[in-house]
């Protein structure tokens, strides 16, 4: 067994269109690799900062996410190799193991399709656009109906008129 601590870039992409693993930033991985019968089992979690906009108001996040993997490499001429298809199993190449495979799932698969800068996040109001935080309480927006629109020209109409009481 070997324990391994490292830190490496991250690819580019790596992430939802909201939310993902900044291009070039680092990402901490803190594994443990067991030789069995068939491979060698990773398993351990992966530490990565995060960055992208709340779904709700736009802000920006700032985050990490910790995740954890495992993953069985099947040595070359493994019943498990000659049993599998190329993509069920991930595959040793001699003494190296590709864990890009692994550590991309694994993140991507963490991360909310609709992110939030905090779980109480009211979002913007649809009409004027600000943050309904810096709104007040009372903050509406009078709607009306186009249908409508013609009786209130009446009803102002009326109200200019000298004789109206």
């Amino acid at each position: 067994m070997r324990v391994v601590a490292k830190t490496v870039t991250a690819p580019d992409a790596l992430g939802l269109e909201l939310i993902g693993v900044p291009a070039g930033a680092d990402i901490d991985l803190d594994l443990r690799l067991e030789s069995v019968s068939e491979g060698v089992l990773v398993s351990g979690s992966v530490t990565a900062p995060l960055a992208g906009e709340c779904g709700r108001c736009l802000g920006e996040i700032d985050d990490s996410l910790t995740v954890k993997i495992q993953e069985l490499y099947a040595y070359e001429s493994s019943t498990t190799d000659e049993t599998t298809d190329d993509d069920e199993v991930g595959r040793a190449h001699g003494d190296l193991i590709d864990l890009e495979p692994a550590v991309r799932d694994a993140i991507v698969l963490a991360l909310p399709s609709n992110p939030l800068c905090r779980p109480d996040c009211p979002g913007l109001c649809p009409d004027c656009g600000v943050h309904w935080d810096l709104l007040p309480a009372d903050h509406r927006h009078d709607h009306v109906d186009d249908r409508w629109a013609a009786l209130g020209q009446l009803q102002e109409q009326d109200e200019r008129r000298p004789d109206a009481e």
